[in-house]
Formats: structure tokens, C-alpha cells, sequence
């Protein structure tokens, strides 16, 4: 896989658009990031939830690594792009993708101070 075939999956997805966060390409949809490709265009990133990475990884080790930090923590997942297949980061792409689609909690009301 290279960044061009990772940024065609991404692009392939239901409203999504490309970006730059922290100068390195993002994808957004709804507003909300669910992959970037890292500075050295060799890692991608795709944001799983926690149980989804764990698939992932456990399933393929030597494409999906958690990334470091709380970020890893909370289901951000890096995808090496010498080891990795269309088909598989696709899967990866959807959730991430799907994710996006999860509606906000609404914020907490402020309550009225007497």
C-alpha cells in the first residue's frame, strides 16, 4: 500500500474530504477526523474504537500498531503501509469512517444558579 492508495480509500468514502492537520493530510467526515497520514508517509492512521483495534492488531501485528499514548489508548490505530492490503485497511477505513457518523451528546444544560 502507499499514501496515494490509503488517501483513494479514505476519499471513497461517503462524504468525505481531505484536509491538513498538524501538517500532515487528514480525512474528515461529519466534522470529524478518522484517518491521517503521517509526516513520513509511511504509517497511516486510522481512529477505532478500543475493541476494534484490538482485532486488528491481534489479527495482523505487523500492519496495525495502537498509537502511542492516550490516543492509542482511545482506539487510534497506526497502519504500516509496506505491510499492509486494500482490502483489510478498507475494513479499517469503514469503522473508522462509521464512527464519525455516532451523533454527540448534546452538552449538559447549565443549571440555574438561585
Amino acid at each position: 500500500m502507499t499514501p496515494k492508495d490509503f488517501r483513494r480509500i479514505a476519499l471513497g468514502m461517503q462524504g468525505a474530504s481531505e484536509g491538513e492537520h498538524m501538517a500532515h493530510p487528514d480525512f474528515r467526515a461529519n466534522g470529524r477526523i478518522f484517518a491521517t497520514i503521517a509526516p513520513d508517509a509511511r504509517w497511516g492512521m486510522v481512529k477505532l474504537s478500543p475493541e476494534q483495534q484490538h482485532e486488528f492488531v491481534s489479527a495482523e501485528p505487523e500492519t496495525f500498531v495502537p498509537a502511542k499514548g492516550a490516543w492509542g489508548r482511545s482506539g487510534c490505530t497506526m497502519v504500516q503501509f509496506a505491510t499492509a492490503d486494500g482490502e483489510t485497511v478498507g475494513e479499517a477505513m469503514t469503522l473508522a469512517w462509521k464512527g464519525t457518523l455516532k451523533t454527540k451528546t448534546s452538552p449538559r444544560t447549565k443549571k440555574s444558579r438561585r
